[in-house]
């Protein structure tokens, strides 16, 4: 008999906020953590602003020792530990390094690259000849698995422990990855969640292609600008999210908090066709994707409140509401409130679909829905297929059910995951 799955933990590192109480404030009042970097601009970047969490030396000595502390050399393994240890603490358990092995417990927790510092430092080493003096560590903070690896020892984990990567599709499908796990009654819990790491070495190829913003430098606040008519490109972030999927049985017995229920969801690919490409959706798949998730979730298209979607701020806003709007069958007053929390935080890259869904669990906890900040000036293309009112530009305080996440990744590849409230 297939699994309920619920989500009973919760942890975030984000460029507006690090730890779910700072997080939450942050989204509801709109507060954005995009900065400017002179980095940036010594290096010749056109895009000198970006999204990187605030993370102090006694807040990572809160969590590591020192050894563990000179291990972490990728930024995306700091953040990805910390936002896994604050869920895993968040659902109850305790952290403890001679705990016996939990065989009921895994972890699906994604990236795109990692440690692309550390590979720097050991290129240097070996043109330099002293392959000796790489230090014992550089495998592990280089490999892709490195974040999963280190959750795994950290928290005892004895199920299923692994990385996966799909560009800007990591976080949601990690999620799905995990719910499919409990479902069939292969784990108990998984710890699923997606991190990415900061700075130039992770963002200047993207500077290279012209697809990050180059006209706010001056203005980083205003940068990131979703369904915007003056979006002028995305801006880059960084951090992780992280969630604990239990078991709706496994989280009764023990008493745990419920944040809310994952119904379905499904990943696809658009195979690089009718329109798509290596960095282009293929529409006719992210609608397929879209409806797919819908159907495997047991429920209507009408029965969707909101939808939290990818929607980086470049010219492809206009098409993903497009495609929303004909998978669901919903136009004008009729299509559901729509944010973005990119307009926050920047296009968080592999770690975006975690980050970006620990919001939407919130919303449909506390029953508000953020704001879409830099969005004064709605893009008209979009205002021919929905109606203004659906693009909250302040906080709604208002009950949710259902809300559909989705992120779409180079590659030309999508998912949709479907999440709800709650309910006994």
């Amino acid at each position: 008999m297939e699994k309920r799955v619920v989500i009973t933990g919760l942890g975030v590192v984000a460029p507006n906020g690090v730890g779910i109480p700072e997080f939450t404030e942050a989204i509801k009042s709109g507060k954005s953590g995009i900065r400017f970097f002179q980095e940036l601009q010594d290096l010749n970047f056109s895009c000198c602003i970006g999204g990187i969490p605030d993370i102090s030396e006694t807040l990572k000595s809160a969590y590591f020792t020192p050894l563990q502390l000179r291990n972490f050399n990728s930024s995306g393994i700091l953040y990805g530990c910390i936002a896994g240890m604050d869920a895993w603490k968040d659902a109850g358990f305790t952290i403890d390094a001679s705990s016996e092995l939990d065989f009921d417990s895994g972890t699906i927790f994604g990236t795109g690259t990692s440690g692309v510092d550390k590979f720097r430092e050991a290129i240097y080493q070996l043109d330099a000849k002293n392959v000796k003096r790489l230090g014992s560590t550089v495998v592990v903070q280089t490999m892709a698995s490195g974040i999963s690896a280190y959750l795994g020892g950290i928290l005892g984990l004895g199920n299923q422990v692994t990385t996966n990567s799909s560009a800007c599709t990591t976080g949601t499908e990690a999620i799905l990855m995990g719910y499919e796990r409990i479902k069939a009654g292969n784990a108990k819990r998984m710890l699923v969640g997606s991190c990415s790491d900061n700075g130039p070495y992770i963002w200047g190829g993207f500077d290279a292609m012209r697809v990050m913003t180059y006209k706010h430098n001056d203005s980083p606040e205003k940068g990131s600008r979703p369904m915007s008519a003056t979006a002028s490109g995305f801006v880059p972030g960084s951090g992780a999210g992280a969630m604990v999927l239990e078991s709706l049985e496994s989280a009764e017995e023990r008493g745990a908090t419920i944040y809310a229920e994952i119904l379905g969801g499904a990943v696809n690919s658009g195979g690089q066709r009718n329109g798509g490409t290596l960095t282009a959706p293929n529409p006719v798949a992210v609608q397929h994707c879209i409806t797919s998730a819908i159907e495997n979730s047991g429920i209507n298209a009408d029965e969707i409140d909101a939808i939290n979607g990818h929607l980086t701020a470049t010219s492809k806003d206009a098409l993903e509401i497009e495609n929303w709007a004909t998978a669901l069958g919903r136009k004008g007053p009729d299509f559901p409130y729509v944010n973005s929390l990119k307009s926050m935080v920047g296009h968080c890259l592999a770690a975006a679909g975690s980050i970006e869904s620990v919001a939407v669990i919130l919303q449909l906890k506390e029953g508000f829905l953020f704001p879409n900040i830099n969005c004064e000036d709605v893009d008209p293309t979009i205002l021919a297929i929905i109606d203004e009112e659906k693009i909250p530009k302040k906080l709604i305080n208002s009950p949710l059910n259902i809300i559909a996440k989705a992120s779409f990744g180079f590659g030309d590849v999508n998912g949709c995951v479907i999440f709800k409230k709650y309910n006994h």
